[in-house]
Order: C-alpha cells, then sequence, then structure tokens
C-alpha cells in the first residue's frame, strides 16, 4: 500500500500532534515513555504487539490507566503483504480482541508493520473500521538506534500542527528513542503544541471541517 494512503498528518484547528510508539509494550522502556508524558501532562498512542501485550499485560493496563490510547500493530509483526485473508484478518483480531479486554472497546486505529500493507489488508481494515496510520518522520528511524541527534533532527524538520510522530518502544534498545523523545515533549510543550493520542488528533479533523461549514 503506497505511504500516501496512510494517514501521515492532520488538519487541524489545533497546535498538537500526536506522538505514537511501536512493539509494546516493554517493561523497561514504556515506563520511561510514561513518565515523560506524566511530567508533561501529554497523552500518546501505543501500536502494541499482541504476543507482546499478553506477556506484558500489566505495562498495557498502565498505558491505558493513565489516559494513553493504545492501537493494533497485528499479533506477531508479520510482513501482512506475505499472508493469505484468513491469516491477515487473524492478525489483526487477536490484537484487537485482547486490547477490547483490557479497555472495553474495540482499537480505532491500526498501523501496519513495516508499513507493508496490500489490498487484502486494506480491503480488512475498512470493512472493521480503523484508520490506518502512518507519520512524517520516517527519516527518524528510531528503531536502528542512529543517535539522539539524528532522531531529533529528523523530527524536528517535519513537526507542525496535526503530524503523527513514529518511535518504538519494543524490540531492541531503545535508551535513543526514550532520550529523544524527552527531550522533543519538553520542546513541544513549550511551544504550545498539545501531545494528543491519535484518535483525538483525528477527531480534531473532523471539528475543524464542521467548523468551517
Amino acid at each position: 500500500m503506497p505511504h500516501s494512503m496512510l494517514i501521515h498528518e492532520v488538519n487541524t484547528n489545533r497546535r498538537a500532534v500526536a506522538f505514537t510508539f511501536d512493539d509494546g509494550p516493554h517493561p523497561v522502556y514504556t515506563p520511561q515513555l510514561l513518565e515523560i508524558f506524566r511530567e508533561s501532562g501529554g497523552k500518546a498512542t501505543f501500536y502494541v504487539i499482541g504476543e507482546h501485550l499478553e506477556r506484558y499485560e500489566e505495562m498495557a493496563r498502565r498505558c491505558v490507566e493513565e489516559g494513553h490510547e493504545l492501537g493494533n500493530h497485528t499479533y506477531t509483526h508479520p510482513y501482512l503483504s506475505k499472508l493469505g485473508a484468513e491469516e491477515c484478518r487473524l492478525e489483526l483480531v487477536r490484537t484487537e480482541e485482547r486490547i477490547e479486554a483490557l479497555t472495553g472497546r474495540n482499537p480505532a486505529t491500526f498501523r501496519p508493520p513495516y508499513l507493508d500493507f496490500d489490498e487484502t489488508a486494506a480491503s480488512l481494515t475498512k470493512e472493521r473500521g480503523y484508520a490506518v496510520i502512518g507519520a512524517v518522520n520516517m527519516g527518524a528511524e528510531d528503531w536502528r538506534q542512529p543517535g539522539v541527534e539524528h532522531i531529533l533532527q529528523a523530527t524536528r524538520s517535519t513537526v507542525r500542527s496535526g503530524s503523527i510522530l513514529i518511535f518504538h518502544d519494543g524490540y531492541g534498545a531503545r535508551e535513543q528513542t526514550v532520550e529523544a523523545v524527552r527531550i522533543l515533549a519538553a520542546e513541544l510543550s513549550a511551544q504550545g503544541y498539545e501531545l494528543v493520542t491519535v484518535s483525538e488528533l483525528l477527531a480534531s479533523q473532523a471539528e475543524a471541517g464542521e467548523r468551517s461549514r
């Protein structure tokens, strides 16, 4: 699926951005991120992998209790284009069920692993009511541990009202990510940005549309 078919940013009248974190929950890095957002007063969206959620359910519950959003990032983090329709459906549903058990409702947003997304997956996510989410700061590539300064520079250059930002709290050492997010959250808050969940950002787009009629 071309990146142009994903939602990378939102047209909103609010001075707001959405921080997102893929591949968790993680017992070490997720709590550090939660502390950053507690200090900033912001909220984030965690795109959780179902098998990680099962392993660290209490950490996922803590995310929810602290007001953050859980999004679907599949159950095992596969390349969806390599799966058949039923395998793809199960990747969505198994994580969906676990998120619903924690939150009482189905997740509203989905991010495909590796942003690998074909027509089968597109049809399934549409059928299940998902907004499919990308991000504006793909060049940050925090997953490959390129250095805090690289993550900062590649993200700062993309930020504006409505930006969706991608980082990772699972799979590997994430100290660089945590430090970069600590700096960015403080900077953006000082610049007057609200740090909100993806669903809140999407809702602000709808509100902006209503006001413009």
